[in-house]
């Protein structure tokens, strides 16, 4: 991807609309061209200004007497266009518009949730792409937990579940959700599981929540004020219960 291309589509990767490999195109792009890493960073900038500070207006009272009155009144009434009126017609219209923007919205800047699930398939999809599955291959939890000790300031679990059918195999350091974080992995008949791991301050335990995004599964919980994320083309049930074995 050149400069020109990787331009074009930032706005579309910032605001999550690009497919998953465009998505890694860019980031590859950027994490190589100042240039565009420089754009890039003012763009996300813009956007969380705007965020931040945008006026909003709540909508005037007549608009909403306006809006209601241009409703059917009784249950089951066909509306009457002609009736209304252009004055009602444009209220219903507007509110229609409204609702349609709202919704379009919340696409295009999905929740947290939401977000992180991006990043986790991103992330291990970009591990199994790029090579950079493992910083450190040891099946030994007593040699990668403490080669996480010095590299990062926080200490996740690491469990060996290979009696369980879920061997270690190893880990490396990655970036998720605007922090540092763990990425153990385990293997699993031929397939790999990414188990990301962060601190999340004022967290509370919950249980196992599951999800599917772009083809993955994704199996989510959080405890002793970490957040854990399990990604892979592993089946659901399987998936599921390895993290209920963490």
């Amino acid at each position: 991807m050149n400069c020109r291309d990787a331009l074009e589509l930032v706005h579309g990767y910032i605001d999550g609309e690009l497919d998953l490999m465009k998505s890694l195109e860019i980031e590859q792009h950027i994490g190589g061209c100042a240039s565009c890493k420089v754009q890039y960073d003012r763009m996300r900038e813009l956007g969380s200004g705007i965020r931040a500070h945008a006026v909003y207006h709540a909508s005037p009272p007549a608009l909403r007497a306006r809006v209601g009155a241009a409703l059917p009144q009784e249950p089951g009434s066909a509306a009457r266009y002609p009736a209304w009126g252009l004055g009602r017609m444009s209220a219903a219209f507007a509110l229609a518009g409204l609702l349609g923007l709202a919704v379009g919205m919340a696409l295009l800047h999905p929740g947290a949730e939401e977000r992180i699930a991006r990043e986790v398939v991103a992330g291990h999809v970009r591990s199994l792409m790029a090579g950079h599955l493992m910083d450190i291959a040891s099946s030994d939890q007593h040699t990668v937990k403490p080669w996480i000790a010095g590299k990062l300031d926080f200490s996740p679990p690491v469990k060996d579940l290979a009696p369980q059918g879920y061997p270690l195999a190893g880990g490396r350091l990655d970036y998720l959700g605007e922090r540092s974080a763990m990425a153990l992995v385990y293997r699993r008949q031929g397939h790999v599981i990414n188990l990301f791991v962060w601190p999340q301050a004022d967290v509370a335990d919950s249980g196992l929540r599951s999800d599917a995004h772009r083809g993955y599964n994704l199996v989510h919980f959080s405890r002793a004020g970490m957040l854990f994320w399990a990604v892979s083309d592993l089946n659901p049930d399987e998936l599921k219960a390895f993290a209920a074995l963490l």
